[in-house]
């Protein structure tokens, strides 16, 4: 395996933005903000930022096929997307690291993609062409370790681009990097934020969902709106106000082109590892304070509310059972249960 060590520093956007802007570039980023006591990191579960881009293969989703990229050619396939990928790695057989990521999978999976393995109906209309899969395999990723305080830069070599252009892509990451934003559109909103329902809308599609509750016919619903607005400008400058401004220890931005995914999460939905598959629910909210004791008081609301409580059991027994149909039986337990997180804005 390949491996060069590079400078740390705690605000690993500095090292992104000098690939922010290639195609296919992705930031896993712990959305880290330093403890002023003690000078590490301030969330127990963000420990690693993993930078990436220029996979040599690319899969992209749509209703019916997946288009795949690879370096010399392009083709269309109508099988399981998930298969798709597993073959793709399959050449791939990684030495053992002690880091989380040295090459492989990265991408999103869209809510649509339930489809290839349910069969599930499909009465909603599919207004804003965003393909329900995009993942790309890497060959190379810088790993910031903020823990231990290192970087580095590393790859298996697999791709036969990154053993030939090794030496530049290590002296691109080393070279004094100048910030270019001033060079770009800076990211504005051009229209008012607007939801697709109306209040009325809302409150009929709420009490037919408490109609089917009652009527047994679903066990939980997660009523969505989607927010809409036309903008213009710089999106990696919009992701990085929204670090600045909401922290999250499961953030991510995804440059694919023609569209740019900017996501905020403090919730693990899964993570896979060593056998073993764990997943970390959220309900209930409240918001953080300046003031010590209001900002206390808020928490102690929060891990007393019976209503929070009963939502935080309901997904967590829902999870459960999700969890259980593809894990062996009676080895899935809640090793924790309320237990409060506290982030930059908020109580969960």
């Amino acid at each position: 395996m390949l491996r060069y060590p590079l400078q740390y520093h705690h605000d690993s956007a500095l090292l992104f933005a000098r690939i922010a802007h290639q195609p296919w570039a992705i930031f896993l980023d712990s959305g880290q903000r330093l403890d002023t006591a003690t000078g590490m990191p301030g969330s127990q579960y963000g420990r690693y930022d993993i930078l990436v881009a220029d996979p040599f293969i690319t899969f992209t989703t749509d209703e019916q096929h997946t288009v795949i990229h690879t370096r010399e050619h392009r083709y269309t396939s109508s099988d399981d997307p998930f298969d798709l990928i597993k073959q793709a790695l399959s050449p791939y057989q990684a030495t053992a690291t002690d880091l989380p990521f040295s090459g492989g999978a990265i991408g999103y999976f869209g809510y649509d993609l339930a489809r290839k393995l349910e069969r599930l109906e499909s009465k909603a209309s599919n207004t804003d062409a965003i393909a329900p899969m995009q993942v790309g395999i890497y060959d190379w990723a810088v790993l910031v370790d903020h823990r231990n305080k290192t970087a580095c830069l590393v790859s298996h070599g697999f791709d036969p681009k990154t053993r030939e252009h090794w030496h530049t892509l290590c002296a691109s990451f080393d070279a004094v990097f100048l910030p270019h934003d001033a060079e770009r559109k800076a990211f504005k909103l051009d229209s008012q934020v607007a939801s697709n329902m109306d209040e009325a809308d809302y409150a009929a599609a709420f009490n037919k969902i408490q109609h089917y509750i009652q009527e047994g016919d679903c066990y939980q619903v997660n009523l969505a709106q989607r927010f809409s607005a036309q903008a213009s400008g710089d999106s990696w400058q919009a992701y990085q106000k929204l670090r600045e401004i909401s922290p999250a220890p499961f953030m991510s931005y995804m440059n694919f082109g023609n569209m740019h995914v900017l996501s905020g999460s403090p919730e693990r939905f899964l993570q896979v590892m060593d056998g073993n598959v764990e997943t970390r629910p959220i309900k209930g909210t409240r918001p953080r304070a300046l003031d010590p004791a209001l900002d206390a008081q808020y928490a102690q609301d929060l891990q007393t509310s019976l209503k929070d409580r009963a939502e935080n059991l309901m997904i967590v027994d829902l999870l459960r059972n999700d969890i259980g149909k593809n894990c062996e039986t009676g080895s899935v337990r809640a090793d924790k249960l309320f237990q409060l997180q506290s982030f930059a804005n908020v109580h969960h």
